[in-house]
């Protein structure tokens, strides 16, 4: 499927507001409300839409510290790595876990706690309990200065 201008300004729409009215949408876009609807249930049975979420304040739910973890394996085999994700997907407090490269650590975690004391405690009975887990380096975050989940899409070409 080839994004259109239209399904352009959907996507965006979307992404700034997931719980606009589809008339309110199609208001925004120039478009009648059928069309739009229809517009959007393609982008969602095409999956450029995903899923639509509903983004909480940590501060007001007393989720204060956020620590980038760096964790290095001891050997770098797929039954290591397939038992080291599996475990952190169990852990509610990791938000983000990517696999990394350039870098001394094999992955990286987003960590959302209330506080110093918790991490301590996640840190030694969660995340250093993990079969084949060498090395972890935290670093804290002290201000986010951009946190967004908008993706650009000034790239795409026109149709």
């Amino acid at each position: 499927m080839d994004l259109d201008k239209l399904d352009r300004r959907i996507l965006k729409e979307l992404q700034r507001n997931g719980r606009i009215s589809n008339l309110e949408l199609a208001e925004k876009i120039g478009l009648s409300p059928s069309p739009c609807a229809r517009r959007v249930k393609q982008l969602e049975d095409e999956g450029f839409i995903k899923g639509s979420v509903t983004l909480l304040n940590a501060s007001k739910l007393e989720l204060k510290l956020i620590a980038l973890i760096q964790i290095s394996m001891d050997r770098h085999t797929p039954d290591r790595f397939e038992i080291f994700e599996k475990k952190i997907m169990s852990f509610p407090e990791v938000v983000e876990c990517l696999l990394i490269t350039g870098q001394s650590a094999d992955y990286q975690l987003k960590v959302v706690v209330p506080d110093m004391e918790y991490y301590h405690e996640f840190l030694l009975n969660k995340i250093t309990r993990i079969e084949g887990v060498s090395d972890v380096h935290s670093s804290f975050i002290l201000r986010e200065v951009l946190n967004t989940t908008e993706l650009p899409l000034d790239h795409l070409r026109s149709a």
